[in-house]
């Protein structure tokens, strides 16, 4: 290049090249051969112009050629810019138009579900009227001052006018949404008596008054099952994934998953509630944080070691529900599904009676004496409903978390050390305490159970009646 521009060519070159720029089209046709000649004439080393403005001249011819062609792309851009408008319009109505199918959230059964619904809508069209607006002017400002128009942008760095309109407005949007979000979480939280048309009831100081509840139940979360008991009945569930699912999730399954109802999210006993009944839920748990969460329902609560937490609920339609924990509670999180069945007030009635039956039948097995082989049968079934997670069907466990079971010095020990083993857990471990979690007579058979399989050698029997003097001393 240094050669170039001490040559004496090289000022003719961008001579020309300034020419090319101010001139049209149709003179630099006339003119290109010419002045390559004088180029090529020009007492040069470098013969290789003639390729360099070859090179200018077709960049230029492509900048001249295309504004003959601006009008045939404004009509192009007007059609394509319709074009796009009808489609958004067209798949704005058709998720509309197809709500029902997923497209939307759902308005849930309860008041409290409905009434999140309707906040959600609201928000919804206000995001979608912003969003109208905002991206309307965008593509507006962006299509009718393009630079192939002529439009210069305008030269400015502060406008104090503008700056408060776009704070202020967002403030005042805000403000709107919420309101109705404020009352939403006050009904969550203090829920008060509403009249037919939805306004609330006052007292004749003109205050609102509170919501009766009808029943309690306490929610107690477990590695990795729920436990519901009715406060005032007393009516205990343990609540656990159901046994064809668990078959199916185990890592050499014995029933193909396909062939499983509702896989993963269905359990042995489920909560049955009445319907259209004010329920008070306490919410704690045993080991770690879990959190219920029933869709449906409309809200989410996280059930805390040491803590109660509190919600309510109404639900209007009978039927099932299901849910999940909605909180990472260790390795089987995604294996404690919720189900909660909505009965009329009748059947929940005759449920109650069933229930109370057979917890009084619980009771006569708790004071009875089993035979070893009904230990063990019954053994077998809770051991690989609560225990098998951990210490596997195999009794194998799992190396450096979960000991094993087959060949246990304390499994193969004294019967009344692994009675307190089992009732009590190991602090500190992830041996969790049972005796809550399981009646004295499945715990007795459970520990037969370990006690006789594999390659366990104690070959002895445990009753209910061991278990209680353990657990009462």
């Amino acid at each position: 290049m240094d050669r170039i521009k001490n040559h004496q060519s090289m000022r003719l070159f961008l001579f020309a090249h300034d020419k090319m720029r101010e001139i049209g089209l149709g003179i630099i046709e006339n003119k290109r051969a010419e002045l390559t000649q004088k180029l090529i004439r020009t007492p040069c080393p470098c013969r290789q112009f003639d390729v360099v403005i070859s090179n200018v001249y077709a960049r230029h011819k492509d900048k001249l050629e295309g504004k003959k062609s601006m009008n045939k792309t404004t009509k192009s851009c007007k059609k394509s810019l319709t074009g796009f408008i009808f489609t958004v319009f067209g798949l704005l109505m058709t998720s509309m138009s197809h709500a029902e199918y997923g497209y939307n959230l759902t308005k849930g059964v309860t008041d409290f579900s409905q009434e999140v619904y309707g906040l959600h809508m609201i928000v919804f069209w206000i995001c979608l009227v912003i969003a109208i607006l905002v991206f309307g002017a965008m593509f507006y400002s962006m299509f009718a001052h393009r630079k192939s128009k002529g439009v210069k942008a305008a030269q400015f760095s502060h406008s104090t006018t503008a700056e408060i309109i776009w704070t202020v407005i967002p403030i005042l949007i805000l403000v709107v949404m919420a309101i109705p979000a404020t009352t939403a979480l006050i009904n969550m939280e203090a829920p008060r008596q509403l009249d037919e048309n939805g306004k609330v009831v006052l007292g004749e100081d003109g205050k609102s008054i509170p919501i009766q509840m009808e029943m309690t139940i306490k929610v107690t979360g477990y590695q990795w099952k729920w436990k519901y008991d009715y406060l005032g009945e007393d009516i205990s569930i343990i609540s656990s994934l159901e046994k064809q699912s668990n078959a199916a999730r185990q890592a050499n399954p014995t029933v193909n998953l396909e062939e499983v109802e509702n896989y993963l999210l269905d359990v042995d006993h489920p909560l049955v509630i009445p319907v259209d009944t004010n329920i008070r839920i306490l919410l704690t748990a045993n080991d770690v944080i879990h959190s219920w969460w029933v869709p449906a329902f409309g809200w989410k609560r996280d059930a805390i070691p040491g803590y109660v937490n509190e919600a309510w609920t109404n639900v209007k339609e009978t039927g099932t529900y299901r849910g999940q924990c909605a909180e990472l509670c260790g390795k089987d999180h995604g294996f404690m599904p919720i189900v909660v069945e909505v009965v009329s007030k009748e059947d929940y009635a005759q449920w109650l009676v069933d229930q109370k039956g057979e917890t009084a039948v619980a009771e006569v097995k708790n004071n009875a004496v089993w035979t070893k082989a009904d230990l063990m049968s019954k053994g077998e079934e809770v051991y690989n409903s609560e225990c098998a997670t951990c210490h596997q069907v195999t009794g194998d466990g799992m190396e450096g978390i979960f000991p094993a079971l087959n060949g246990s010095a304390v499994v193969n020990g004294s019967i009344d050390e692994n009675i307190k083993t089992v009732v009590s857990g190991i602090e500190g471990t992830a041996m969790l305490p049972m005796g809550g979690r399981l009646s004295e007579s499945d715990i007795a058979a459970t520990i037969t159970y370990i006690r006789n399989a594999w390659d366990n050698t104690a070959k002895d029997s445990v009753q209910p009646e061991d278990v209680k003097k353990i657990k009462n001393s």
